[in-house]
């Protein structure tokens, strides 16, 4: 849907669409003109692996069950999302989703408000969840993976789950949820040579392989540049396997493309710290307990849960959201000087 029809009046909103107070959906936009609708949505910050780049062997603190929101209230901020901002995609996220009690029904819930909904997971649990949440109305799904080596996997997770994995992606590729997109995060020193085994993997199974590059977001604050495998390197050692075909990026989403000449596959490369695309995000991040961020890197938030628990109408609570997208800086500036690490980790922001 164009900005234009969303702009145009009621008839034009999504299927079953409120709006605003006078029937018009006004674009979610910043004070670079940057319109939002991508909504990325952490339904916890539990996550049953415990991976070294991400977090310590032991884990971290959880949020108190009471804190984090509940599906009501994760229903109620989407509807607004939605009806009121123009959000048109909605990626759920964690921690672990899978974990989330009862996901098929809140999926379920999401797609009755008009919203393209994918998920981001490692893939535990998948197997036997795929079917019930494509029945519910899952568009996509994105599947954490990155090693296909089973000693190498528990060394990177610290637990014994790659054949759990491989079977989730299998499922949800005979569940229809498709393109099957697998991300892994390439490491120097650790996992970087096995770049081109993955994409051979993804392409004999019709997985859509995408590489991302690490970022400062752990939560022991150990990440280190130089042990960051650049997008430049990931498409110099595909090259040598691969003859890569440019095929841009769709939109405003994070992954540059590369077709595989001779072949339907294509292989995505997210470079967030060395080709940043802050000019074109359209994406705007809600955390487990309520907090509404601006950027993954953000270093302010804005508390949506305490306006919904204090009774705050939904007039109250758009303007709250509308003012934080107000704020938002032009880009990350990983490279500067004088940036600065958010204070929640990955798994406790959302992905």
């Amino acid at each position: 849907m164009s900005t234009a029809s969303r702009n145009s009046g009621s008839s034009n909103t999504a299927p079953g669409a409120a709006a605003g107070p006078d029937g018009v959906v006004r674009p979610l936009t910043d004070g670079f003109g940057r319109v939002h609708t991508d909504l990325r949505v952490s339904l916890t910050d539990r996550c049953n692996l415990r991976c070294t780049y991400c977090m310590p062997a032991e884990g971290l603190d959880w949020l108190p069950r009471a804190e984090v929101l509940s599906d009501d209230e994760v229903v109620r901020l989407v509807r607004i999302a939605v009806r009121r901002l123009g959000i048109t995609t909605v990626r759920l996220t964690g921690g672990e989703p899978l974990l989330r009690r009862v996901l098929p029904a809140l999926v379920g819930r999401i797609v009755e408000l008009g919203a393209e909904v994918a998920i981001t997971t490692n893939g535990i649990g998948l197997a036997r969840t795929a079917e019930a949440l494509r029945a519910a109305g899952l568009h996509r799904v994105n599947v954490s993976l990155d090693t296909l080596r089973p000693e190498r996997y528990a060394a990177l997770t610290r637990r014994d789950r790659i054949a759990d994995v491989l079977a989730g992606l299998a499922a949800a590729r005979a569940a229809g949820l498709a393109p099957v997109k697998v991300n892994a995060v390439p490491v120097r020193g650790v996992n970087d040579d096995e770049l081109v085994e993955l994409v051979e993997f993804a392409v004999r199974h019709g997985y859509r392989m995408r590489f991302i590059e690490s970022m400062p977001l752990d939560a022991q604050g150990a990440w280190d540049r130089a042990r960051m495998v650049t997008a430049d390197e990931i498409l110099a050692r595909l090259g040598e396997r691969f003859d890569l075909r440019p095929a841009g990026r769709a939109g405003n989403a994070p992954s540059e493309e590369w077709r595989i000449a001779g072949t339907d596959a294509v292989v995505g490369v997210i470079a967030s710290v060395t080709r940043p695309f802050c000019g074109g995000c359209d994406r705007v991040r809600l955390t487990a307990d309520g907090q509404l961020r601006n950027c993954l890197f953000a270093t302010e938030e804005s508390d949506l849960r305490a306006l919904l628990r204090g009774g705050a109408d939904d007039d109250r609570v758009e303007e709250a959201w509308r003012a934080t997208i107000a704020r938002k800086g032009r880009g990350h500036a990983i490279g500067d000087a004088d940036f600065v690490r958010p204070a929640r980790p990955m798994s406790a922001i959302g992905g």
